[in-house]
């Protein structure tokens, strides 16, 4: 894979300068209270360039570039491997390669993403796309159309164990690393959850 080039990284530096200020500007004033101009000023830039990475002060807290990390290791796991065990596979895998330094950031966005209820609807459109990217890869692995009830309902069963484990998670205050608690949700998925 070629490096990105010296404008992707300063974009995702930007990215990133703006949602490490959103996300301290959060915890010392609250969600409601913060604004886009505290935002821009913190992170050094106007506010319309906010909103070229972002549309909307929800985004700042839902957007990541995990859905495509997840889809690209997703897609490198062997063809003849089961599509769930390929998934739980490919969660570990790209877990992994997120920096640990993220952990708590992630943490922070997840229990802003639970509790403030304009975000929370936001999380919906976001875990479709999710959706709908991952039932491209599980598709495109099986020969089969992205749209086939099968293929969409295995990625929803998926999508639809990450949000007890993200509330567990953030109950526990990440004593536990995610990447454990999502390895057993979907290990119960797996064993076609045995209650």
């Amino acid at each position: 894979m070629n490096s990105p080039g010296l404008r992707e990284r300063k974009k995702a530096r930007t990215r990133r300068t703006i949602q490490e200020q959103a996300l301290r500007l959060f915890a010392e004033h609250g969600y409601d209270a913060t604004t886009i101009e505290q935002i821009a000023e913190a992170a050094e830039i106007s506010p319309s360039t906010i909103f070229r990475y972002f549309p909307t002060k929800e985004d700042i807290v839902v957007q990541d570039d995990y859905d495509p990390l997840l889809a690209r290791v997703l897609a490198e796991q062997p063809k003849d491997k089961p599509p769930l065990r390929a998934l739980r596979d490919a969660f570990r895998e790209s877990m992994a390669l997120i920096p640990p330094e993220e952990q708590r950031e992630i943490l922070a966005r997840a229990r802003l993403q639970l509790t403030i209820p304009a975000i929370r609807s936001r999380v919906m459109q976001n875990m479709l796309d999710t959706l709908d990217q991952l039932s491209s890869v599980i598709a495109q692995r099986a020969g089969r159309d992205p749209a086939d009830l099968e293929v969409v309902t295995l990625t929803g069963a998926v999508i639809g164990a990450l949000i007890p484990t993200l509330q567990r998670w953030v109950a526990e205050d990440g004593a536990r690393p995610l990447s454990e608690l999502v390895d057993e949700a979907l290990a119960l998925l797996e064993e076609g959850l045995p209650v």
